[in-house]
Order: structure tokens, then C-alpha cells, then sequence
């Protein structure tokens, strides 16, 4: 593939997903079973082309919306590629579902910790609150580790918490 095919393709996947974004205020359209399915395409050709901001905003969309257990892992997979880039929302989130633990994984304090680590970093406000919290009372796999929270609380508060 030429560069210029390259960048017109990237271009296309792009503009796309903007216009698929611009339909997520239309409720009568989500509700169109092709016009979601065209949607989703348009949002998974921008992730898999490595959009950070595409992979977590797909990534939430399948983990909330999407069908099976697949759908959830692959959520789940665009989520932590978002969050290793250094995407807020997505670490935030991943800092969630690992603090919850499901079937295959079990809660785990440390993981939360390190992803809403990254979230705080990348201005997450509700993160860095939430990891002075855990810090304060610990968690599985975490000791509590009060000088930690202290540290963290100044930047949840100069994040807006």
C-alpha cells in the first residue's frame, strides 16, 4: 500500500467515525439495527487502525453494550490498549473492573492501583481521588500505605475533587 493510499484510508476511517460519533445524539438512529451495526464498524476501523481515542471510546461501547463474553474481552482489549497509551477514561475504567474482579480474574488492589495511577497522570480527577482511598484503606494485594494518600490527595484536589 502507497503512503498516499495509506493516508487517504486513514483519512476515510476518520471522518467516519466522526460522523458516527455526530449519530451517537440521535437516539432514534441508535435504535436502527444497520445504522448501529454501520456504526460500530466505522468505530472499530478507527481502534484497529490504533486511535487511542477511538480504541477507548469503542472499547467502553463493547464492554457496556457489546454481545457475549467475546464482545467483553475484546472491550476490554481496546480499553487496555487505550490505557498503555496513557487514555484517562480508559485506565480508569480498567481500574474498575480490576478492583471488582469477574470470573476469570479476581479483585486485585495492586492492578486498580496501577491503572488509576496512569488515569490520575493523564488528569482524571475521579482516579486520583479514588486511589488516595484505596491507598488509605488498602485492598487485596495492597497494603495500606498512608503516606501514599497524602501525596495523592493535593492532586485530586488540584484535579477538581
Amino acid at each position: 500500500m502507497t503512503p498516499w493510499t495509506q493516508s487517504l484510508w486513514l483519512w476515510r476511517a476518520r471522518a467516519g467515525y466522526a460522523v458516527a460519533r455526530q449519530m451517537m445524539g440521535w437516539p432514534a438512529l441508535l435504535k436502527q439495527p444497520r445504522t448501529w451495526n454501520w456504526m460500530q464498524g466505522q468505530f472499530a476501523r478507527l481502534a484497529n487502525l490504533g486511535d487511542h481515542s477511538a480504541q477507548s471510546f469503542y472499547g467502553h461501547i463493547l464492554l457496556f453494550r457489546g454481545q457475549g463474553v467475546a464482545a467483553r474481552a475484546e472491550g476490554i482489549r481496546f480499553l487496555r490498549l487505550a490505557a498503555q497509551a496513557g487514555e484517562g477514561k480508559a485506565a480508569y475504567q480498567l481500574g474498575l473492573l480490576s478492583l471488582k474482579g469477574d470470573y476469570a480474574n479476581p479483585a486485585d488492589a495492586a492492578e486498580t492501583a496501577r491503572w488509576w495511577e496512569i488515569a490520575a497522570t493523564a488528569g482524571h480527577p475521579l482516579a486520583a481521588y479514588k486511589l488516595a482511598e484505596l491507598y488509605r484503606q488498602g485492598g487485596a494485594n495492597l497494603p495500606i500505605n498512608l503516606a501514599q494518600a497524602e501525596r495523592l490527595q493535593p492532586r485530586a484536589a488540584d484535579l477538581g475533587l
